[in-house]
C-alpha cells in the first residue's frame, strides 16, 4: 500500500476540518453573553410560535450563518425589542402574545394574584357636554376598594381631583396606574351629579377568588335556575368551582345562567372542567381540540369531558382529585358576555353549542380563538420547563401557539360572538344594581327569557351620544389569557 506524502495527508485534513465546520450542527459558537436572551426569544418563537411560518425572520436558515444571525441578535436593544418584531401582523392578527419580565408574577397573576385596588370600571360618556364617569362594575372581596366601603354600581367623576371630560380622559385615566389614587363620588339625579365623598385607596397584593356569587332562584315560571358569577379560570379554585355545582346539584336546578361579563379567561383544563359540569350527558366526548404550529403537530390532541378533576395549589402543583359534580337536568346554557368575556371563557360558548343550546346574553364577546404557554429560558426542554430555566434572569414568553376548535372543527369566531340577546349596561351606568339582583339589567333578561316574555334587544337611549371608553390602565396583560401548562405536554 502506497503511503500518501505528509504535506498531502496534512493537505486534506485541514479540507477535512474545513468541511466539518461548515455544518452548523457540528460546531457551536458561543453565543456572546449580552444576547444570550435575545438567542432564547428567537429560538423559542422559532420552534412553537403559531405563525413562525409567516415570519420571514423566523425562518428556520436564519441561524444557518451563525455570525450573521449573532449580527442579528446584536440588532435589538433588548430581548423585548425583538420579541415585539417578530410577532406577525401585530396588533391585528396577533393581538395576544407577551414578551413577560418576571413569570414569576405572571404564574401568581394566573390565579388571581395581583397588585391591584381590588375593582373593575367601566368609563361613559354620558351627556352633550362630554362628561365623563367611572361606575363600579365589581369589587373584590377583601380588597382596597372593599375595605374603602366601595361597591357596584357607584359612580365616579374624578381623579385627584381632575373631573374627567372627553379632552383630558387619555391622560387622567393613566392615573390608576399610580400605586394610590384618589377618587371622587357623586350621587346622579335627573343628569345632574352632585358630589358625595373622597376616597383614596392604595394598590397591595389581591387574590381574588373568580366564584364571586352562587345563587338559585327557586321558581322562574315553575323552573329552578342556578346563578353563577364566575370571573376566572383559575386552576387552583377547581374545587371551589366543583363545590358550586354541589350547591346546585343539591338545590336541584334545571336551568343554569353563567354571567362571564367580567371572565378574560385562564387555563384550558378549568374551562374543560366546567363544561363537564354543565353537560349532562358528557361522558369522555371531544370537547375542544387544540392544533399547534406544523413542528409541533405531534401534540394536537383534544380535551374531553371529565369525570375527574385535578385540584391544584398556588404554585401549579397537583394536591389532590374529585368527582366532578354534573347537572343532570340541563338541556339549555344561558352565558352573560360583555366585551372582557374572552378566551377560555368564549371555549365554553363554542364547545358546548355542539352539543346543546347556548343562549347568550349581553354584549359581543372579545374574540380570541388561540392560546399560549409559557416559554422559559430552557434550550434542553424546547423551552417548556420552569425548573430548567437560567437562573441569571426571569425573563419568559407567553406566544400564542395553538388555536382550538370544537368537535365540528369550528373556530371561527374572531370577532367574538354576538349576543341572542343585546344589553348594553352601561346604558344603565346611573342605575348598576349587584350581581344576582333579579332586576339587574343583564340577568333580567336572562330571568324574563325563561320566563317565556318576548326576548328583544334592551336598550335605553336617555342620552343621544351615550358611548363608553375603554380603561385599560386597569386590565392587566394576564386577564384575557387562554393558556395550557407544561404538564399538557408531559401527560400527553
Amino acid at each position: 500500500m502506497k503511503r500518501i506524502p505528509n504535506f498531502i495527508a496534512a493537505t486534506l485534513l485541514i479540507i477535512a476540518i474545513s468541511v466539518s465546520c461548515s455544518k452548523k450542527d457540528d460546531i457551536v459558537i458561543p453565543i456572546p453573553q449580552n444576547i444570550e436572551i435575545q438567542d432564547f426569544v428567537w429560538k423559542g418563537m422559532n420552534s412553537w410560535y403559531n405563525w413562525q411560518a409567516n415570519v420571514p425572520n423566523l425562518a428556520d436558515s436564519k441561524d444557518d450563518n451563525q455570525e450573521s444571525y449573532t449580527n442579528y441578535l446584536d440588532g435589538f436593544a433588548d430581548p423585548e425589542t425583538l420579541f415585539e418584531s417578530l410577532l406577525f401582523d401585530k396588533g391585528n392578527t396577533d393581538r395576544f402574545s407577551w414578551f413577560v419580565e418576571d413569570y414569576i408574577e405572571l404564574q401568581k397573576s394566573f390565579q388571581g394574584i395581583s397588585l391591584s385596588f381590588g375593582f373593575r370600571l367601566q368609563a361613559v360618556l354620558i351627556n352633550d357636554n362630554n362628561d365623563i364617569i367611572f361606575y363600579v362594575r365589581y369589587v373584590a372581596l377583601n380588597s382596597p376598594a372593599a375595605i374603602a366601603g366601595i361597591k357596584r354600581g357607584d359612580i365616579i367623576n374624578a381623579i385627584d381631583g381632575i373631573v374627567l371630560n372627553e379632552s383630558n380622559y387619555s391622560n387622567t385615566v393613566s392615573k390608576l396606574s399610580n400605586e394610590t389614587i384618589t377618587l371622587s363620588f357623586v350621587s346622579e339625579n335627573g343628569g345632574v351629579l352632585t358630589p358625595i365623598e373622597d376616597k383614596t385607596i392604595t394598590a397591595v397584593e389581591v387574590s381574588d377568588n373568580p366564584i364571586y356569587l352562587k345563587k338559585v332562584f327557586n321558581d322562574i315560571n315553575g323552573r329552578k335556575v342556578g346563578y353563577l358569577v364566575y370571573n376566572g379560570f383559575r386552576s387552583s379554585y377547581n374545587d371551589e368551582l366543583n363545590a358550586a355545582f354541589s350547591y346546585f346539584k343539591g338545590e336541584g336546578v334545571n336551568e343554569l345562567i353563567l354571567d362571564l361579563r367580567l371572565n378574560g379567561g385562564g387555563s384550558v383544563l378549568s374551562s374543560a372542567y366546567l363544561a363537564s359540569m354543565i353537560y349532562s350527558n358528557a361522558n369522555t366526548d371531544i370537547f375542544a381540540t387544540l392544533k399547534f404550529n406544523p413542528k409541533h403537530s405531534n401534540q394536537n390532541s383534544s380535551y374531553n369531558f371529565q369525570n375527574t378533576l385535578n385540584v391544584y395549589d398556588v404554585n401549579g402543583n397537583k394536591t389532590t382529585e374529585e368527582a366532578i359534580n354534573r347537572l343532570s337536568d340541563i338541556s339549555k346554557l344561558y352565558v352573560l358576555t360583555s366585551g372582557s368575556t374572552a378566551s377560555a371563557s368564549e371555549m365554553i360558548i363554542n364547545g358546548l353549542k355542539s352539543y346543546i343550546p347556548v343562549k347568550v346574553i349581553g354584549t359581543t364577546t372579545y374574540g380570541k380563538n388561540v392560546g399560549s404557554i409559557t416559554l422559559y429560558d430552557s434550550p434542553a426542554t424546547d423551552f417548556l420547563s420552569q425548573s430548567s430555566a437560567k437562573t441569571t434572569h426571569l425573563n419568559a414568553m407567553q406566544p400564542i401557539v395553538f388555536q382550538i376548535y370544537n368537535k365540528n372543527g369550528e373556530s371561527d369566531y374572531t370577532q367574538g360572538f354576538t349576543p341572542d340577546i343585546e344589553v348594553k349596561e352601561y346604558q344603565f351606568w346611573n342605575a348598576i344594581l349587584p350581581f344576582g339582583d333579579e332586576n339587574e339589567v343583564v340577568l333580567k333578561a336572562a330571568l324574563d327569557d325563561i320566563r317565556g316574555l318576548t326576548s328583544k334587544n334592551v336598550s335605553t337611549f336617555k342620552y343621544n351620544n351615550l358611548e363608553k371608553f375603554d380603561v385599560l390602565e386597569l386590565e392587566t396583560r394576564f386577564e384575557k389569557e387562554m393558556y395550557i401548562s407544561d404538564d399538557f405536554f408531559i401527560n400527553k
